[in-house]
């Protein structure tokens, strides 16, 4: 949360003239309803399995796109182990600090349910520092790593397109 997936995938398809696919956006789109809503009804086992056959499906396209996961995609179920072995796909981690993501996600905190409840600075850095902790070793299996912190939105994209 807060590494810029949406807004780097944003820009990086707008360059390569990719569709660019979220895959929250695209499990809504296909179960009629939000993710805050299948969790509610449906509870998180059913929303991790069907993230999770949604993902292989997205794997398998027959064309280029850009595909932007929530930061727990990789962690659940074979999720990294799809990702890793699709043919066609390469990752890549938007790695930023704990203080960058702090900073960046204390201002934003109203619209981000998973952290609306944490009143300080220092409860979202130990929040984000646990979940960093615990999501790493999935994280580190991507193929690629760019380090965000002090780069702008273009940089990054660049650093992207340089691994090409």
């Amino acid at each position: 949360m807060g590494s810029g997936k949406s807004s780097i995938g944003r820009r990086l398809s707008k360059k390569l003239n990719y569709d660019l696919i979220d895959l929250d956006d695209f499990i809504e789109d296909q179960e009629n309803a939000s993710v805050k809503e299948i969790f509610e009804s449906k509870g998180e086992i059913y929303f991790r399995k069907k993230e999770e056959d949604y993902l292989k499906e997205l794997l398998e396209v027959d064309k280029d796109i850009i595909l932007s996961l929530g930061g727990g995609t990789p962690c659940f179920g074979n999720n990294m182990q799809h990702i890793i072995d699709a043919e066609n796909a390469t990752s890549i981690y938007l790695k930023a600090s704990i203080p960058k993501l702090a900073n960046k996600l204390i201002k934003k905190k109203s619209k981000r349910p998973l952290i609306a409840h944490i009143e300080t600075e220092e409860a979202l850095t130990e929040f984000i520092g646990k979940h960093l902790f615990e999501r790493s070793p999935y994280y580190s299996q991507a193929e690629y790593t760019i380090i965000t912190d002090d780069k702008s939105k273009d940089e990054i994209v660049d650093d992207i397109l340089d691994l090409f």
